[in-house]
């Protein structure tokens, strides 16, 4: 059998960096291809050259296409082939309608003159081949993040897609959400599509995929045939040793009671007769890690924001104590300086300025411990990025580089570093692994339990329950704005967390 895709010895260069280096990858008809590596190992450089973000003759090496040299000069070229990318960040546009989003470029017209009845027909025929039965003049806006992933892949097969390219697509995802797009996955191969999946999520790569290519700085390590691939041997390619355990041996001792939570209720900041928090209560100990499960609406991330300078919500009540004594916390100043810290689940957005060097970013919180007299001093915010550097091993030739250009796992460290630089005695991780790959993940816990080490409060919101399990020494459960359960290491487990959640009514 021909195969649908052949990229020989593709090498591509930027400025002072090698990012692909004779790069091999075969695709055959019909098959789900997953491409996995680490953060900065080159995968979405590869697709960006196959889709012609990196048109012909940015790079090196051949793209052979149904047995054909392709030389896409840009993402159209690629379409008119039927290569379709669908990129981490979603391109959709929220305030058009389903319809205007997957026609937009691509419009269903006569004379110039857009046919809104054909187009809703058109549109109502690729949703059923998405599983959605949302009608076509609904706002993008108005669906969650799992349907919009859907939309996406309903709007390449109106461009009659062929080779579909999927970027960590379920990265954002609940597990019912990502189990729906797996699935869709499997359905569009027995059509006859063709998949490449970019994946973090090796339990999802191992169900799905029929090969599996391995890249590593760059480089081709291996391709893996249905039978040969584990995630043992996935992660043993991706980061060249093995890993006897995906988390980090800690020893447990958690202290005397360092934070309290009492009474804490929020509304929505727009929708005002909805409350979102619930009166919570929890507690958090010296050299504690403490998770808070829960499915997406559950209201974590409200409750860490609004705990947190009440950077969330309305009509916020309830009391903050650290060390037995009430908090104010009522501004992101104040909470900083009542010894909080919070890494948002958006680092890009939220963490960090993403335009400005490691050095900026991680004095960032804290600048008036790198000025004097109200001045900033440039050679002590140095000290401080390059102290910060080391210790946490961000890589990068120096601390001038621009965040935007760093891998998601030293984004992240990044993000930590400034707040490690306020010195909090609490510190609140939002999906402090969201979008990271294996290797920059083991590096995260140890992170996260040095803290714990130190005596530190550790307080860590996550959607993968296995993460939860793996680091936490206490999980409270949250459904509705509600904690609804408390278990200990000990006793917790994925089905106990759920049930939880299914008996207070949480749907996934």
């Amino acid at each position: 059998m021909t195969p649908i895709l052949e990229m020989q010895s593709i090498t591509k260069t930027f400025p002072g960096v090698k990012a692909l280096d004779n790069v091999e990858l075969t695709v055959m008809p019909g098959e789900i291809h997953a491409l996995v590596g680490e953060n900065g190992a080159g995968k979405s450089t590869l697709m960006k050259v196959l889709s012609g973000v990196y048109p012909y003759g940015s790079y090196e090496g051949r793209i052979l296409y149904d047995g054909q040299e392709a030389r896409f000069a840009d993402i159209a070229a690629s379409e008119a082939k039927g290569v379709i990318i669908i990129h981490q960040e979603l391109a959709l546009i929220p305030l058009l309608s389903i319809a205007e989003n997957l026609f937009l470029g691509n419009e269903i017209a006569h004379g110039g003159v857009i046919s809104w009845p054909a187009t809703f027909a058109r549109t109502r025929d690729l949703l059923a081949k998405v599983g959605l039965t949302e009608p076509p003049a609904t706002k993008v806006e108005n669906i969650g993040v799992g349907k919009q992933q859907l939309v996406e892949i309903a709007k390449a097969l109106a461009k009659e897609v062929r080779l579909l390219i999927l970027d960590e697509p379920t990265a954002a995802l609940q597990e019912g959400d990502s189990e729906k797009l797996l699935n869709l996955l499997l359905e569009l191969k027995e059509r006859g599509i063709t998949s490449i999946l970019i994946s973090h999520k090796l339990n999802e790569v191992s169900r799905v995929a029929d090969r599996v290519t391995v890249i590593r700085d760059g480089r081709t390590i291996s391709t893996l045939d249905k039978a040969e691939i584990s995630e043992d041997r996935i992660v043993r390619d991706m980061v060249g040793r093995d890993m006897a355990h995906r988390y980090p041996e800690r020893r447990r001792n958690p202290g005397e009671v360092l934070f309290e939570v009492e009474h804490w209720n929020a509304w929505h900041p727009e929708h005002t007769e909805r409350q979102v928090i619930r009166d919570v209560n929890f507690t958090v100990r010296k050299g504690e890690i403490v998770g808070i499960a829960g499915l997406m609406g559950s209201g974590r991330t409200e409750l860490a924001m609004s705990m947190f300078g009440k950077s969330y919500g309305r009509n916020i009540s309830g009391t903050m104590k650290l060390h037995g004594k009430t908090i104010d916390a009522g501004t992101v100043s104040g909470a900083i300086a009542a010894g909080l810290a919070y890494v948002t689940e958006d680092r890009k957005t939220l963490g960090l300025v993403l335009d400005e060097p490691i050095v900026r970013n991680v004095t960032l919180a804290n600048l008036a411990e790198v000025s004097q007299g109200g001045v900033l001093s440039r050679h002590a915010e140095r000290e401080v990025a390059e102290r910060y550097r080391t210790a946490m091993n961000i890589r990068t030739p120096n601390v001038f580089q621009k965040v935007v250009n760093l891998s998601g796992g030293n984004q992240q460290k990044v993000v930590l570093s400034k707040w490690l630089f306020t010195e909090p005695e609490l510190l609140i991780l939002d999906e402090p692994t969201r979008g990271i790959d294996v290797g920059a993940k083991y590096e995260i816990y140890g992170l996260v339990n040095t803290m714990a080490d130190e005596g530190r409060g550790v307080v860590m919101i996550s959607s993968e329950m296995p993460e939860l399990l793996g680091m936490c020494d206490r999980i409270y459960v949250m459904a509705e704005g509600e904690f609804v359960g408390e278990l200990d290491a000990a006793e917790a487990s994925q089905e106990k967390i759920m049930s939880l959640i299914v008996r207070h009514g949480g749907r996934a």
